[in-house]
């Protein structure tokens, strides 16, 4: 099943160049068990995240971008939600939105889930101020429960399900 998620911004993103920055995560549940990938894809509007999920927990879930490149279970070691610009929670506050705030995932019962989401507020360009490549890393994180996309600073998606470190 191959499910669009609305874009994180209205607008579409540009026709990626011949020399994109790519990046990685591989998304591993506590138990160390690897449940997909992440294919990141810098664009000219922003980055472009391929899901590609197997064996993730079914259901509606928050997906994060997370302010450092950790991720040991139960993962609190990725840090809050990647937020440069210091802004508030949720894509449907006004002074929001978090730049790693992005659309719930529905992951049929099947627990497969290939999505393609596109965040206009990260960079894998390095030494950009949105840059997911800053000091510390960053990190893409499941929830266990749903993006409420208002309550400041969570979601109130509950724990942290699944994590991937991104990587170059």
């Amino acid at each position: 099943m191959r499910i669009i998620l609305p874009v994180l911004l209205v607008g579409c993103l540009s026709a990626v160049s011949a020399q994109a920055q790519i990046a990685k995560a591989t998304m591993k549940d506590a138990t160390g068990k690897e449940i997909g990938q992440v294919a990141l894809v810098q664009t000219t509007q922003g980055v472009l995240l391929k899901l590609s999920l197997k064996g993730a927990p079914p259901g509606e879930h928050a997906f994060h971008v997370h302010a450092v490149g950790k991720c040991e279970a139960p993962f609190t070691s990725a840090g809050g939600h990647f937020n440069p610009g210091g802004k508030k929670h949720g894509m449907e506050a006004a002074e929001g939105a978090h730049a790693g705030d992005m659309p719930n995932l529905h992951i049929p019962a099947s627990g497969e889930l290939v999505v393609e989401v596109a965040n206009t507020m990260i960079s894998l360009v390095k030494g950009q101020p949105n840059s997911v490549f800053d000091a510390d890393g960053s990190a893409l994180v499941i929830h266990a429960g749903a993006d409420d996309y208002q309550t400041d600073p969570t979601g109130n998606a509950g724990d942290r399900a699944a994590c991937g470190v991104i990587t170059e």
